[in-house]
C-alpha cells in the first residue's frame, strides 16, 4: 500500500520506516529541509536501536523516501499518516495548531479519496476537528472528493520503538464506518500475524484509549514511589513489596519500580493533558493531580537524599551516571537529570556525568557548568558520590574496586535500586537505593 507520513519526529520517523520495513511504500514529509537532506542520506537524527540500520536498508530497497513537498506525497498516497508534535500549552492543553495545519494542506492536495490518520496524540474529539478542518478546505474545490479521518495512536516505548511498532502487543484504530474498518485491517495485516488483537472501536474512544493507558502506567510509578516513601520511614524494603504486589496477576510487575521519577515525552505531557480535559468537563481529577505531585517530589529526592546524607552541597564533588529519562535513547525531556543538576549546580557542588547518548543534549543546556566525561569511570575521579540515575547497560556490572580507588568518597546513591547492597559492601562502598535503606560498607 502506499503510505505517506506528515512528521519525521520520533513517532513519524519509526512509522514510515517500519511501514517500508513490511513492504509498503512510504513517503516521508518534514518542513526542515537539512533534516530531509539527511535522512535520504540513512541518517537517522535520533537514538533509537535498530532504527537507522532499517532506514538505510528501506531507503536502497526504494520503499523509503523523504520530501519536503507535502502535495507529491498526498498525490502519491491512499493513507496519509499525521505524525506531528502536540506540544504542551502552559494550562497542559495538547497544541494542536501543527495537527490541524496538516491536516488543511492534505485537504489541498487531494485529488481523489484519502485516508487520515491521526498518529499523532491528541485530545479527544480533535479527529473530529480534523474532519471539519478538510471538509472547510475542500468546500472550495468544484466535484465531492472523498476521505475519512482515523484515530491511531501510537505505543512505543522509546528505546524499544522498532520492535513495538512491528511487533504490537495490540493496536488501536479509530474508525468512523467499515469501508475504513477493511482498509485499516488490510494495512495492519502484517503486524498482527503472531495473534495480537488489532481494537476497531469509535473514534473518540481510541483517542481516549491513549491518555488513559500511559495515566493509568503514570500512575502506578507514582504508586510505588510512594510505597518507597513509607518504607525508608519504618525500614522496608521496596523491592519486596514490589514482589509481593507485582505476583497479583491483577496488576503485574511492569512498571512496579521505584526510581527517581518518570519523565520523557509522553507520560508528563499526556498526564497533563487528560487533567486538562476532565478539568475541562467539569471531572474532578485529584488523583492525577497526586500522581504528578509524587513524581514531582522523587524528582528532588536525589537532593534531599545527597543533603540528609553528606551536609550542604557546596564544593562537594558529585558523580552522576546516566542523563537520558531512561535508557536505550538520547531523550532528555522532563528527566530527572534535569532537576538533579539544577539543583546540584544552584547549591555549589562539582558535577560530573556520563549518559552513552544524552550528552550532546546536555551540553548544549549546562555547557562548562558540568564536567562531562567519556565513560563511566572517567567522572568519578576525587567525587564523593556517585548517583546513578538511569539504569543504562553499560552501569550494570561495574568494577566496583576501580570505583572505590577513583571515588574519595564512599556513597552510591542508586536512584534505580540495581545494584546489590552486599556487593558494594564487600568493597567497602556504602549503598543507599530508593525505599531500600542504607548499608555501609566494610572494606
Amino acid at each position: 500500500m502506499k503510505i505517506s507520513v506528515v512528521g519525521t519526529g520520533y513517532v513519524g520517523l519509526v512509522t514510515a520506516t517500519c511501514f517500508a520495513e513490511m513492504g509498503h511504500d512510504v513517503i516521508g514529509v518534514d518542513i526542515d529541509h537539512e533534516k530531509v537532506q539527511r535522512l535520504s542520506r540513512g541518517e537517522s537524527p535520533l537514538f533509537e536501536p535498530g532504527l537507522e540500520a532499517m532506514l538505510k536498508s528501506n531507503l536502497s530497497g526504494g520503499r523509503l523516501s523523504f520530501t519536503t513537498d507535502l502535495s507529491v506525497a498526498v498525490q502519491n498516497s491512499l493513507f496519509c499518516f499525521v505524525a506531528v508534535g502536540t506540544p504542551k500549552g502552559e494550562d497542559g492543553s495538547a497544541d494542536l495548531n501543527a495537527v490541524l495545519a496538516v491536516a488543511r494542506s492534505i485537504a489541498e492536495h487531494m485529488d481523489g479519496y484519502r485516508v487520515i490518520v491521526v498518529k499523532s496524540t491528541v485530545p479527544v474529539g480533535t479527529c473530529d476537528l480534523v474532519s471539519r478542518e478538510v471538509s472547510e478546505a475542500l468546500a472550495h474545490r468544484p466535484g465531492p472528493v472523498d476521505f475519512d479521518v482515523v484515530s491511531n495512536p501510537e505505543f512505543l516505548k522509546e528505546g524499544a520503538a522498532v520492535e513495538d511498532f512491528l511487533r504490537p502487543d495490540r493496536v488501536i484504530v479509530g474508525v468512523s464506518n467499515p469501508r475504513v474498518e477493511e482498509l485499516m485491517r488490510e494495512l495492519y495485516s502484517p503486524f498482527v500475524r503472531n495473534g495480537h488483537p488489532v481494537y476497531f472501536m469509535d473514534v473518540r474512544s481510541s483517542e481516549l484509549t491513549k491518555y488513559a493507558s500511559n495515566a493509568l502506567l503514570a500512575t502506578k510509578i507514582s504508586f510505588m514511589n510512594m510505597i518507597s516513601q513509607i518504607c525508608d520511614k519504618v525500614g522496608a524494603d521496596v523491592m519486596s513489596v514490589r514482589s509481593g504486589v507485582g505476583s497479583d496477576r491483577r496488576i503485574g510487575m511492569p512498571f512496579l519500580y521505584a526510581g527517581v521519577g518518570y519523565g520523557g515525552s509522553c507520560f508528563p505531557k499526556d498526564v497533563k493533558a487528560l487533567i486538562h480535559t476532565g478539568t475541562r468537563l467539569g471531572v474532578e481529577m485529584g488523583l492525577l493531580r497526586e500522581v504528578e505531585a509524587v513524581n514531582d517530589f522523587q524528582k528532588l529526592w536525589v537532593l534531599k537524599k545527597l543533603r540528609d546524607l553528606i551536609g550542604p552541597l557546596s564544593g562537594k564533588s558529585i558523580a552522576l551516571w546516566g542523563g537520558a529519562f531512561k535508557p536505550d535513547t538520547d531523550d532528555i525531556r522532563e528527566a530527572t537529570s534535569l532537576t538533579v543538576l539544577d539543583g546540584l549546580i544552584g547549591e555549589g557542588a562539582r558535577v560530573s556525568l556520563y549518559d552513552p547518548a544524552a550528552m550532546p543534549s546536555l551540553r548544549e543546556i549546562y555547557g562548562d557548568s558540568v564536567c562531562f566525561g567519556e565513560n563511566p569511570y572517567s567522572v568519578l575521579a576525587g567525587a564523593d558520590v556517585l548517583v546513578l540515575l538511569t539504569e543504562w547497560r553499560v552501569f550494570r556490572n561495574p568494577d566496583w574496586r576501580k570505583i572505590k580507588s577513583l571515588m574519595s568518597g564512599t556513597l552510591v546513591l542508586d536512584g534505580r535500586n540495581q545494584y546489590e547492597p552486599s556487593e558494594l559492601s564487600r568493597h567497602g562502598l556504602s549503598w543507599h537505593g530508593v525505599g531500600r535503606g542504607c548499608y555501609t560498607g566494610n572494606p
